[in-house]
């Protein structure tokens, strides 16, 4: 016998028809004398509608309320869940986040797990009893409902396998697996077996949708098996493991992209101590994380261009607190592009393979594709492109790197 955690997200659960399947998923792992705990996320389409209903009511709503709006979404469908699954002859029940409780920190609309009371969950596991749980959400010290932040739900599921120390977590979404690269760009990407933590928190952090970040840092810091499976296809999927579960391991396991960047380029700032502080610290004062940073060596020693990324919902805000600060700063001039793609080559087997950067500038090379910024860690390298070249460059660095399928 198995404890395993189930998580669906919202396609999975968009209509009762879905979570019949899904309840059909959770009876099969019950028959088969698993216990199970199933993490469900709203249906598809009714956080976005919540949301937009709290910004009309008014645009400086309090985040408390907030919260207490977007997360009724997932109390209509553990109790669908529930109620089907007792129809089937299942045991169930179904569980809010204050009633376990998911206790979180106290940053309603991006909330942290602290830790998560598990007794009579696992009591009622030894009666049978499968746990229908509400992802996204938990509660703070004041006894207030939290929410976790835009795909908390993975978040949730993960936490739960930690704190109840479920053999498996899997994760059912509307793909099979983690793939090479995007299929709907690349036709050969293969379905990876096996991918390790850190591998699938640099896919996840690089533009990847399968699996939400914070899910797969809590997963590498509790050591929780991850598998990413479809929700509407009965066949094997991805396992998110320690590096030491994977025997031969790729040099590059995957190509990822992100569409969500905007870059920004001082000319002729002044090449002096302190000229960095004083353009990263507005920045930082106004919430806006910068990514992707380069510095042209500076001639004459007087002044050099910067160019660095932000996301593209940050890419107005940042633009006008540099206009701001341009004084203070003495730039000559800023120039903004939004027509921009990060793509990033990533793969644990790059820390004992030379050359690995060097055949990925080749490759956009060969292809005409110039390469605008560059930045790298222990086991990834991203270039910044233009974005009209995606396409032709996703293509030509998955051939380049051997992940074509056969």
């Amino acid at each position: 016998m198995a404890r395993i955690v189930m998580k669906f997200g919202g396609t999975s659960v968009a209509n009762l028809e879905r979570i019949r399947n899904v309840a059909a998923r959770v009876k099969k792992e019950v028959e088969a004398g698993n216990e199970v705990a199933v993490i469900v996320s709203a249906m598809a389409g009714d956080t976005n509608r919540l949301v937009a209903l709290c910004e009309e009511a008014s645009p400086l709503y309090d985040l408390r309320e907030y919260d207490v709006v977007v997360s009724s979404g997932e109390q209509v469908t553990i109790g669908l869940l529930s109620i089907v699954l007792q129809s089937m002859g299942v045991p169930a029940r179904s569980w809010l986040g204050w009633q376990i409780p998911v206790n979180t920190s106290d940053a309603h609309g991006s909330a942290r797990i602290q830790s998560i009371d598990t007794s009579d969950m696992i009591r009622r596991f030894g009666e049978g009893q499968v746990a229908v749980v509400a992802g996204f959400q938990g509660v703070d010290s004041m006894g207030r409902i939290t929410t976790l932040g835009r795909g908390g739900s993975d978040t949730s599921a993960v936490g739960l396998a930690a704190a109840l120390k479920a053999d498996r977590c899997d994760i059912y979404t509307d793909v099979d697996g983690v793939y090479t690269t995007d299929p709907r760009i690349v036709a050969k990407a293969r379905k990876l077996d096996k991918i390790t933590y850190e591998e699938m928190l640099e896919m996840a952090s690089q533009g990847a949708k399968v699996l939400q970040t914070r899910s797969v840092e809590l997963a590498m810091k509790e050591g929780v098996r991850l598998q990413v499976l479809s929700s509407f296809e009965e066949r094997p999927g991805t396992l998110v493991v320690d590096e030491g579960e994977i025997v031969e391991q790729e040099i590059v396991s995957g190509i990822a992209y992100s569409r969500d960047e905007a870059k920004i380029t001082l000319r002729e700032v002044p090449d002096r101590p302190g000229i960095a502080a004083s353009i990263f610290g507005p920045l930082t004062d106004a919430m806006i994380n910068v990514d992707m940073i380069v510095q042209n060596v500076s001639a004459t020693g007087e002044a050099t261009d910067l160019t660095f990324t932000v996301t593209k919902a940050d890419f107005n805000r940042a633009v006008e607190v540099l206009k701001g600060e341009e004084q203070t700063i003495g730039y000559k001039e800023l120039r903004a592009d939004k027509d921009v793609v990060k793509v990033s080559v990533i793969g644990v087997g790059m820390r004992s393979h030379a050359g690995v950067a060097q055949r990925m500038f080749k490759a956009l090379a060969d292809k005409g594709i110039n390469i605008q910024v560059i930045s790298t860690s222990e086991i990834k390298v991203s270039v910044l492109i233009a974005e009209e070249y995606t396409e032709l460059a996703l293509r030509s660095l998955h051939t380049a790197y051997g992940l074509d399928a056969a």
